[in-house]
């Protein structure tokens, strides 16, 4: 499932091609995704412009600015990838590939195109107030922002029994630590996954929180992960996967220390962890 790196670089590809562009037309070929294709998209993206792409957590966010018709109102297209979706660009006459639901068509001739083999994810109409939408009034933090911090997982965790990881997997604790990327950042802080959150010190959740951004950062400048399905706007892998320190490599020695590395479940998710490493 593409996370927050993955999105991060989709955003990043596209961005440049969409930006500011006049959409000329919009192609539905399979509206039946995880939430319906919205039978007005052509009506109100035909005519208008594209404004700055943003991202909030997992979710693409497409500003739409009306030109030719103001009175008609602007909005917000909420995208999000699902379990195997991907945004790409396109040329006008590029032939459309099995599995391509959706075309947003540009007076540039760029082509935002959507590529979803499970269809679990969707394209919809955000909320005029992002407080007010269901899908985003509960997330915490960005993980780059300054909001998240140590002092952030400290206070959040007290009395908690839930084990560290789950509890950096919370949406509503911090976005994009996803199960790849807390793995990833519980290894760098040398925690132990299964450890209570509530028994976490405020100084390792101070090198927790950094090590988050690290990793997170680490993974957007290389691209992403790609494990299965992810590629980036252009149709490229992302290459973090070969810095993966502990994930999907349970059975092999640790990097750092040489002990087998060990895989047990944690909210129902597999997890890796070196027990000689992370305490």
């Amino acid at each position: 499932m593409p996370e927050l790196p993955e999105v991060e670089t989709t955003r990043r590809g596209i961005a440049p091609y969409i930006e500011g562009q006049e959409v000329t037309e919009v192609l539905v070929r399979q509206p039946r995704l995880r939430v319906p294709v919205p039978d007005d998209l052509a009506e109100r993206l035909v005519g208008a412009r594209i404004g700055v792409l943003k991202r909030r957590a997992k979710y693409l966010q497409i500003p739409i600015q009306q030109v030719a018709k103001p009175d008609a109102g602007g909005g917000t297209l909420l995208w999000h990838l699902g379990m195997s979706g991907s945004l790409r660009i396109a040329r006008v006459g590029d032939l459309p590939k099995k599995h391509d639901h959706v075309d947003v068509v540009t007076a540039s001739g760029y082509v935002l195109r959507y590529h979803d083999p499970r269809r679990f994810g969707f394209v919809d109409w955000q909320a005029d107030d992002e407080a007010r939408d269901k899908r985003l009034a509960h997330l915490g933090p960005e993980p780059l922002s300054d909001a998240f911090n140590g002092k952030w997982l400290y206070t959040l965790s007290r009395n908690k029994r839930v084990a560290v990881k789950p509890f950096l997997m919370d949406n509503q604790v911090v976005v994009g630590a996803g199960n790849i990327y807390a793995a990833e950042a519980l290894f760098m802080a040398g925690i132990d996954p299964r450890r209570a959150a509530g028994r976490v010190s405020r100084a390792r959740y101070d090198a927790l929180a950094l090590a988050v951004k690290e990793v997170l950062a680490a993974a957007i400048t290389q691209g992403g992960t790609t494990l299965r399905d992810f590629v980036s706007g252009q149709g490229e892998p992302g290459y973090f996967a070969q810095r993966l320190n502990v994930y999907g490599r349970h059975g092999q020695p640790c990097l750092r220390c040489g002990t087998e590395l060990r895989r047990i479940t944690l909210g129902q998710r597999a997890s890796v962890f070196c027990p000689g490493c992370q305490r």
